[in-house]
């Protein structure tokens, strides 16, 4: 598992049970992470990582769940299909249907 220097994880799914996060970066990419290793973990929680040579440390970030909600939103907005053959015998303004 690699993080980018500084990092952004929001908890989807905390089970208490087995003491296991499931928490989803920015990339996308799912992980289970040690609740304990989480300060303050619940459901929709947000952490920084930060790697440095002395180890990675988890930050909460209460903004965090939201820039994460917006990216993601960003790039379902910036995603588009490529015009298929079905939409080839559409009608188009200004002409008419053979």
């Amino acid at each position: 598992m690699m993080w980018a220097t500084d990092s952004l994880l929001v908890v989807d799914v905390l089970d208490e049970d087995a003491g296991l996060a499931d928490v989803e970066d920015e990339r996308g990419r799912t992980y289970q992470l040690p609740a304990e290793w989480l300060p303050g973990v619940h459901d929709g929680a947000a952490y920084r990582v930060t790697v440095t040579a002395a180890g990675v440390s988890f930050t909460p970030d209460p903004a965090g769940a939201r820039l994460l909600r917006e990216r993601s939103k960003q790039t379902l907005l910036d995603f588009a299909d490529e015009p298929g053959e079905a939409d080839a015998g559409t009608d188009q303004p200004g002409q008419a249907r053979p």
